[in-house]
């Protein structure tokens, strides 16, 4: 079986993104911290939920919000990183892995559009 490199990614980034906010420990940023725990596990529930879609529009519905909820993501890190709560390279790793499953989510969404059509 094929690995599922769009839910491998969005798992890492919800695994990855509860441990960045446990290491966090200002709590002047708690809301900051609770709307990217919420946008990152929004990614991995998504996806997941699209792996057993009810219809392909319910799937593309699934990975749209997905891709935007990972482009929320991206907001909260960084405002994380202007706010010097997390470092350069912490933010760029992040950043990095939202773009990759943005890139596979858009091409999801073109692919299941043309099936549509």
């Amino acid at each position: 079986m094929k690995e599922n490199l769009l839910l491998k990614y969005a798992e890492q980034l919800a695994v990855d993104i509860e441990a960045l906010c446990k290491d966090i420990k200002n709590t002047n940023n708690s809301n900051t911290i609770f709307q990217l725990r919420k946008s990152s596990s929004s990614v991995f529930a998504n996806v997941t939920e699209a792996q057993y879609p009810q219809s392909l529009p319910d799937m593309l519905s699934k990975f749209k919000i997905a891709r935007k909820e990972c482009a929320e993501t991206e907001s909260w890190l960084k405002l994380l990183f202007a706010s010097n709560f997390i470092d350069e390279e912490t933010f760029k790793k992040h950043r990095n892995l939202c773009g990759r499953i943005k890139r596979l989510l858009t091409a999801s969404c073109i692919t299941i559009e043309k099936k549509i059509r």
